[in-house]
This record gives structure tokens, sequence and C-alpha cells, in this order.
């Protein structure tokens, strides 16, 4: 085992099909990142500085923006950095520490996900006890969907850290733990199985959460007035979209790793591999910011106030030339 034990660095092959447009992905996902970075900025700079916005879905909503975020950082600067270079290798401690932060962004924003539809639970079933309650709870819950993903792959990647490798080649963008486990050479019977088990550790309790919510939110549905239903489903209406969106995401990261996708075109795969960590950060302020009007308000204000500001500077600045 001691020649195997000498590889501590691997190809990512999906770079070989950018080379002859590698200025376009460049600006493609230099363009995706600097959006991304920007509606979740502003998300979180507007609930931050409007005090009518310091609510516990608001602050969940802002704990969303700020894993949407850590997702996008943990790949997109490592691509982009990876297309101004030749050399398309990454390192086993810096695969080991990418793939620790994507598998916790990746429980973090469905865990996330699931104490929103709880949130919602609450302030339809409960709306006279909503504020009472979760005011209560929102800092403890929020503090939970960040250590829960952090110490429950800890668990995971422990495993994986142990292994020794004798392949080189990961066929994506980015590491992810399956793809490595993949290369080891050592029996990975055990890590397989804590895998699965940690998957629906991960999936399950959040999907249960899910469920239930909006079990009991059609319910009450039912039963309310014309008015009243339409309300409690509009405020639902984003949460929804963002679940599905994050859903069809992990079904596609599980699908691409797990069955033959060779047949498929290098731009599909291409696609594939990012949809998972590019259109939840994106999508999620996108549709907040449009579909809640308090937000939506706040966030036109806020802009127009910045070109204000910058408009003022300009005409400040060409006064000062001409004198």
């Amino acid at each position: 085992m001691k020649n195997v034990s000498e590889v501590t660095s691997f190809h990512l092959s999906v770079y070989y099909g950018m080379e002859d447009l590698k200025p376009m992905y460049f600006c493609m996902f230099l363009m995706i990142y600097i959006t991304t970075v920007a509606e979740n900025v502003a998300l979180i700079s507007v609930v931050y500085r409007e005090k009518s916005l310091h609510e516990p879905m608001y602050l969940l909503l802002c704990n969303l923006a700020v894993n949407g975020l850590f997702g996008s950082t943990s790949v997109l600067p490592a691509v982009l950095r990876n297309l101004l270079s030749h050399s398309y290798e990454i390192s086993l401690p810096v695969c080991q520490t990418q793939i620790y932060a994507i598998h916790t962004y990746a429980i973090t924003e469905f865990t996330i996900l699931a104490v929103m539809s709880y949130d919602r639970y609450v302030a339809i079933c409960y709306p006279l006890y909503y504020h009472v309650l979760m005011s209560q709870r929102v800092v403890k819950l929020i503090v939970f969907t960040w250590l829960y993903p952090m110490l429950a792959f800890l668990i995971v990647l422990i495993f994986t850290v142990q292994l020794w490798f004798c392949e080189r080649t990961i066929e994506n963008v980015y590491c992810i733990n399956y793809l490595l486990v993949k290369l080891a050479c050592t029996d990975t019977t055990i890590v397989n199985i804590v895998g699965l088990l940690s998957v629906a550790l991960y999936v399950i309790p959040q999907l249960i959460m899910i469920f239930y919510s909006y079990a009991h939110i059609l319910r009450i549905c039912v039963f309310t007035l014309g008015n009243s239903k339409v309300k409690a489903l509009r405020t639902c209406t984003p949460h929804l979209l963002a679940v599905i969106i994050y859903t069809i995401g992990c079904f596609i990261e599980i699908a691409q790793t797990r069955l033959n996708i060779s047949h498929l075109s290098y731009q599909t795969k291409l696609f594939l591999s990012i949809y998972f960590l590019i259109f939840p950060p994106i999508l999620n302020p996108a549709i907040y910011g449009l579909s809640i009007q308090l937000i939506r308000a706040k966030l036109f204000r806020l802009f127009r106030r910045k070109s204000r500001q910058v408009t003022n500077n300009v005409a400040k600045r060409a006064v000062v030339a001409a004198h």
C-alpha cells in the first residue's frame, strides 16, 4: 500500500472540455458569481437595515441567503481559478475541504427550508401565538440549522479521510464525497453504508417536517374563507418554489453521480454538475424579493437611494472638475 498512499492530488476532468471556450466559460461563471453575491447581499442588507423586517420569517430568509453565498463561494471561485490556469489538479486536503463545504451547504439548505416550512405552519395554523412562539424559538432554530449539518457531515468525512486512493480522475468540476470514495483502493463497504445511512439522516427528518407543515396548512386553507385562503397560500408560494428548485437540484446531483451519463453531451453534463450549486443561490433571492411585497418595496427604496447617491457624487465631481 506504500505506492497507493502517494496519490495526494486529483484531476478534475470536466475542465478539459472547456479548453476551446475558456474565455466564454470564465465570463459566464464570473457573471453568475457576481449576480449571486449581489442578490444575496442586497437581500441581507435590506433585512438588516429595516426594523420592520426583523421578524422570524425574514431572519430565516437571511440565513437562506447566507447559505447561498456559502455554497456558491465554495465552488465558483475555484472554478474561475481553474479556468485561468493550465492545470486542473486539486490536492487531497483541498478536495476534502471542498467536499465538507459543499455537503454542509446542501444539508444546511434543506434544514433551513424545513424550518421555514415550520415557520409558515405556525404563522397560518396558530396566528395568535405566532410571534410569541417563534420569537422564543427562532434563535435556537437558526443555531440548529447551522450546527446540525456541520456536525452531522463531519462523521461521514471522518470515514472518507481514512481512505487511500489509487485513481486520480474526478469526472466533475468540483469534489464530492461519492466520487472521491469511488477512487479508493481500500475497502469502502463501511463508508458506503455510513453514506447511505447519513442520506436518510439528512433528508427524512426535513421531509417529514415539510410534509407535516403543509398538510396542516392545506387543511386550514380548506376550512377558511376565500380571502384568507389566498393570503395564506401567497405567503407559502416563495417557499414552495424554493423547495421545488432545491429538490430538482438534489435529484440531478444524485442522478448524475450514480447513473451512467457518458452518452450525454459535454454541455449537458456541465449543466447537471453545476445546477445544484448555482440555481438555488441565484433564484431564491429573486423569488423572495419579487414575491413578498414588503421586501420588494424595501429593495426598490434601497436601489433608488443608492442611485441617487451615485448621481449626486457624479454631479459633485463634475462641478469640481469645472472649477
